[in-house]
């Protein structure tokens, strides 16, 4: 059974991975905003571990998690949160930019550096849930496909410098997927939210639990999760 450290497990596509890797037996260490939150995780999935570190603000993650005690080796750290703000670029103020790009871009590079050693050690996999927005850029989508196109960026970058260490990388597209943050886009674009029309959470897990368990000669680099209806 492996380690694994996931971002984002209170809902959603998150919740969804942790649900079947604890089926499994896996170790898991969830990270959690505050003590709150870490506490309602802990209840959700009682043999996890949590660490609490706020990814809207990644410069405090070093120090925050510094503080905690860490997984010595982990097979694969899954980076799942993530935050949305829709907006016009000539009306989104820059707090909208900076909280999108912290939670989304920056807080993953973050979290991926402190936690290098201990994926190298067992020779891990990083997983980044982006989005179809790290595709596609649409009108109102600016900022968040700005801190998606990043983070394939970043997820580009690192296979090629970690290949020689063992480290695999892959990147899941999801296209719309009935979770809570589906339910603000809708919001934000004025929109009834029907969740039947859009991919179930748990077809998303399910992408990222076959990268994990692909075997060692091959790696899955990038898949695309459209909805099937």
């Amino acid at each position: 059974m492996g380690t694994h450290l996931i971002t984002g497990a209170g809902s959603g596509i998150g919740a969804a991975v942790a649900e079947r890797l604890a089926e499994r037996g896996e170790d898991l260490w969830l990270l959690a905003r505050n003590a709150g939150r870490a506490a309602a995780l802990r209840e959700r999935f009682p043999a996890a571990r949590t660490l609490i570190g706020d990814l809207a603000d990644p410069a405090k993650l070093s120090w925050a998690l510094g503080h905690q005690e860490q997984p010595v080796g982990l097979d694969s750290v899954l980076h799942i949160a993530g935050v949305v703000q829709l907006g016009e670029i000539g009306d989104l103020p820059v707090k909208a930019w900076h909280e999108q790009l912290n939670a989304n871009l920056v807080a993953p590079a973050e979290l991926t550096r402190l936690m290098l050693p201990s994926i190298r050690l067992n020779r891990g996999h990083v997983v980044f849930v982006n989005s179809g927005a790290g595709l596609n850029a649409h009108a109102t989508w600016g900022a968040y496909a700005a801190s998606k196109f990043g983070l394939r960026a970043l997820a580009d970058s690192l296979r090629l410098e970690e290949h020689g260490n063992g480290v695999r990388v892959t990147t899941v597209y999801p296209g719309r997927t009935a979770t809570a943050m589906q339910v603000k886009v809708h919001q934000q674009e004025g929109k009834e939210y029907d969740p039947t029309r859009w991919i179930d959470p748990a077809s998303v897990a399910t992408a990222v639990i076959t990268a994990l368990d692909l075997p060692r000669d091959a790696e899955i680099t990038d898949i695309t999760v459209r909805p099937g209806h």
